[in-house]
C-alpha cells in the first residue's frame, strides 16, 4: 500500500500551497523593486518581454532563427547585469526578486522529473510518524537507543534474541511480508520500545503504520455501531485498523472483556492474517491467562500464526529510578 492516502493527499497539498506562496511573494518583491526607480521599471519591463520575444522568433522562422535566439539572450544577460547592478545600489540582494523556493531540487513540487524528492519523502515520513497513533514516543524511541543493560543472564538471551527477530522485521518489511510478532511480557520489560521502534523503522522505509491499544480499538468498533444505529452512513472509524500496512496492538488483555470486544478483536487479527497484512501485538499476558481469556479462535490465531517474542526480567522503570 505505502504511504497512507490521507497523508499523501496532504503532504502534496502543503507543497502545493508552498510553492504557490513562494511564487507570490516574489511577485511581492518584484513589484516592489518596480517602484523604486524608473531605472527598475525599464528593466523589468525588458526583462518581462524577453521570453515573448523569444517565443516570437520561434514562430517566425527563418535562416539565422539560433542566431536571433542567442542575440536576445545575450541582451537579457546584460540586463540582468544592469538589475544586479542596480539592486546593489539599493541595498538589496542579487536575488530579491527570485522565487525562493524551499527546495532547490524539486522548486516545492515534491518530485524531480517523475521520482519523489527526498524533501517530499521526508514530510511524509514525519507525517507517518504524526498519524501512527505514537505520539512523542516515536521521536525518543529507536532501536538506536534500545539498551540491553538492564538485562542479564537468561533474560539478557531473550532480549538479544528479540531485539534481533524485531530488528529484521522492520528492516525487512515490504508490500510482501506476512510474518505478525507477539510481544509477551510483564509491565516494564522493553515491549513498547520495541514495538515503537518498529513502527518508526517501517514509517521510514515508507509504509503506513497505526499503533493504538486494545481498548480505543474496541472503542471504535462501538462508534461505529451506534452511528450506524442512528442511520449516520460515513466512513466506518475502524476501517483504518484493516488498511493499514502494518498495525500494532498495544496492552492487549486491557480491554473489557466481552462478546462484542472479541468479536472485535478476532475480526481484526483474521482478516488481517488471511489477507497478509502484518500485525504486532503487545501484551502483559502470559500464555495461561491468553487462553483463559479468549476463546480458541483467537488464542489459536495468537499462538499458531505469530512469531512469539518473551520478554522476562526485572522492571525497568524501577531501575531506572533506583539510578536516580
Amino acid at each position: 500500500m505505502g504511504y497512507n492516502v490521507e497523508n499523501y493527499r496532504k503532504i502534496r497539498e502543503e507543497f502545493e500551497k508552498k510553492r504557490q506562496d513562494a511564487i507570490s511573494d516574489a511577485e511581492a518583491r518584484r513589484l516592489s523593486f518596480r517602484s523604486m526607480s524608473k531605472e527598475a521599471r525599464e528593466i523589468d519591463r525588458a526583462l518581462s518581454e524577453t521570453g515573448l520575444r523569444i517565443f516570437r522568433a520561434g514562430c517566425d522562422g527563418g535562416e539565422h532563427l539560433q542566431e536571433k535566439i542567442e542575440e536576445i539572450r545575450e541582451e537579457h544577460d546584460a540586463i540582468m547585469g544592469a538589475k544586479r547592478v542596480l539592486l546593489k545600489k539599493l541595498g538589496l540582494p542579487e536575488d530579491y526578486t527570485d522565487v525562493r523556493y524551499e527546495c532547490k531540487r524539486c522548486l516545492d513540487t515534491g518530485f524531480v522529473d517523475t521520482k519523489m524528492c527526498s524533501c517530499m519523502k521526508k514530510a511524509l515520513i514525519y507525517e507517518g510518524f504524526r498519524s501512527s497513533g505514537l505520539g512523542s514516543l516515536i521521536e525518543k524511541q529507536s532501536f538506536d537507543n534500545f539498551s540491553l543493560k538492564y538485562y542479564s543472564g537468561a533474560d539478557l538471551e531473550k532480549m538479544e534474541y528479540n531485539l534481533g527477530t524485531a530488528k529484521e522485521f522492520a528492516e525487512s518489511f515490504s508490500e510482501n511480508s506476512t510474518e505478525n510478532l507477539l510481544l509477551l511480557g510483564g509491565t516494564g520489560l522493553g515491549k513498547t520500545h520495541i514495538s515503537t521502534s518498529i513502527a518508526k523503522a517501517v514509517i521510514e522505509n515508507g509504509y503506513d503504520v497505526l499503533y493504538d491499544s486494545a481498548q480505543n480499538i474496541i472503542t471504535a468498533f462501538e462508534h461505529d455501531r451506534f452511528r450506524r444505529g442512528y442511520g449516520d452512513n460515513t466512513p466506518d472509524e475502524s476501517e483504518k485498523y484493516f488498511s493499514c500496512d502494518l498495525l500494532i496492538i498495544d496492552d492487549l488483555g486491557t480491554e473489557v472483556s466481552n462478546a462484542f470486544s472479541v468479536a472485535c478483536l478476532y475480526n481484526i487479527i483474521n482478516t488481517r492474517i488471511n489477507k497478509g497484512m502484518p500485525i504486532v501485538i503487545n501484551t502483559n499476558m502470559n500464555q495461561k491467562i491468553m487462553l483463559s481469556r479468549y476463546d480458541e479462535r483467537i488464542s489459536s490465531r495468537l499462538l499458531g500464526e505469530f512469531t512469539i517474542l518473551l520478554f522476562s526480567g526485572e522492571d525497568i522503570r524501577k531501575q531506572k529510578a533506583v539510578e536516580n
